[in-house]
């Protein structure tokens, strides 16, 4: 399996980046002030314990603050949760993130891939844990369950799913973390996307409910500050917590990723504007690349997945456009992209830029 992922743009010729889903209204001005504002304390350690910032985010998520756990970035979390458990048998549904492959073989137990079932929409919704595509889409059953057996101690899953786009409704997570309870598993829930499609199928409210859910969230997409690095989990069982935390290092979040957590999470308003605005281009572009003969699985997040006969990675680099290859995700082979929904002028500039591409022979 090849690692790699978006955002190479300092290995490749890059005048616009689609391979990244960031935020496309951008970083907000108060994020950058408390940035700024930042550099005079960069004398000093940071709160090893981070403590404004657990008050601050608590009271964003409605959470205990002793629920919370941050790290420099999600993918340090995942990383910190496969050491603190050490799982003789993960399970990850593909396609999806690499992350969660990446850490939990960094521990040497078994890894088990459940390839995620692909259809149209055919009015199944209430069979269907995803929400149907308009195209051929990946989704969960109930079928899964029977995966999940009582030597399987961990479970990675997103929603929305990454590269797909899906979404697993309330109902199915509800059933599918209950089952994992009777079997002892763990569940890690990436719900770093989850912004832009709004709050209503999250389990964050529902934390208390399960012990064994560990909910991993980040600043980095919705607030557009990838090199911030600050990324949040919560749970319930101190137990968990503790195990995790101490796989971390100590001072691992830096005084910029505090003080930028804490102007993030007076932004509730940035957050409505920014659903509102992703909803909208997406189908713009939906649209745009269905007309241009791309096959397009229709999703909810601020990306798209798409396939094509046609060599769009190499054909839009040479152009200075960069998507995202996923030929790299399990479950997925060569022809299919991520491409993250951006701002409606990028938008226009990569659909006419694929349109050349198209009648070119």
């Amino acid at each position: 399996m090849k690692e790699r992922h978006g955002g190479d743009v300092y290995r490749n010729n890059v005048n616009m980046d689609f391979s990244v889903s960031v935020n496309p209204l951008g970083m907000p001005e108060a994020v950058k002030r408390a940035l700024y504002d930042a550099v005079k304390d960069s004398v000093s350690y940071p709160d090893i314990t981070a403590e404004n910032l657990k008050k601050a985010v608590g009271n964003m998520l409605g959470l205990p603050r002793e629920y919370l756990l941050f790290g420099n970035g999600a993918s340090e979390l995942f990383m910190a949760v496969v050491h603190g458990i050490k799982p003789k048998k993960t399970v990850i549904p593909v396609p999806s993130f690499y992350g969660y492959e990446y850490a939990a073989e960094a521990v040497g137990g078994e890894v088990v891939y459940y390839g995620m079932k692909r259809e149209g929409s055919f009015g199944r919704e209430k069979e269907n844990a995803f929400c149907p595509a308009e195209e051929k889409g990946f989704y969960l059953n109930e079928d899964f369950f029977e995966a999940l057996t009582k030597d399987v101690d961990l479970l990675f899953l997103a929603n929305p799913n990454n590269p797909t786009g899906g979404m697993v409704n309330k109902e199915y997570l509800k059933k599918l973390l209950v089952r994992c309870r009777m079997q002892k598993i763990i569940v890690v829930l990436d719900e770093c996307f989850i912004e832009f499609c709004g709050e209503e199928q999250s389990m964050l409210k529902d934390v208390e409910q399960f012990e064994n859910l560990i909910l991993v969230r980040a600043f980095t997409k919705i607030f557009a500050i990838p090199g911030v690095r600050l990324g949040y989990l919560s749970c319930s069982s101190p137990v968990l917590l503790e195990k995790i935390r101490r796989q971390l290092p100590e001072w691992n979040v830096s005084g910029f990723a505090q003080a930028a957590g804490i102007a993030c999470s007076l932004q509730e308003n940035f957050i409505a504007g920014t659903v509102d605005y992703v909803k909208k281009e997406r189908q713009f572009l939906e649209k745009g690349l269905k007309e241009l003969g791309i096959t397009v699985i229709s999703g909810k997040a601020n990306f798209i997945l798409v396939y094509s006969k046609r060599p769009l990675y190499e054909e839009l680099l040479k152009r200075g456009i960069l998507i995202r290859d996923c030929d790299n995700f399990r479950g997925l082979s060569e022809g299919f992209y991520r491409i993250a929904v951006k701002s409606r002028e990028e938008n226009r500039i990569l659909l006419k830029t694929i349109g050349e591409i198209q009648w070119e022979k």
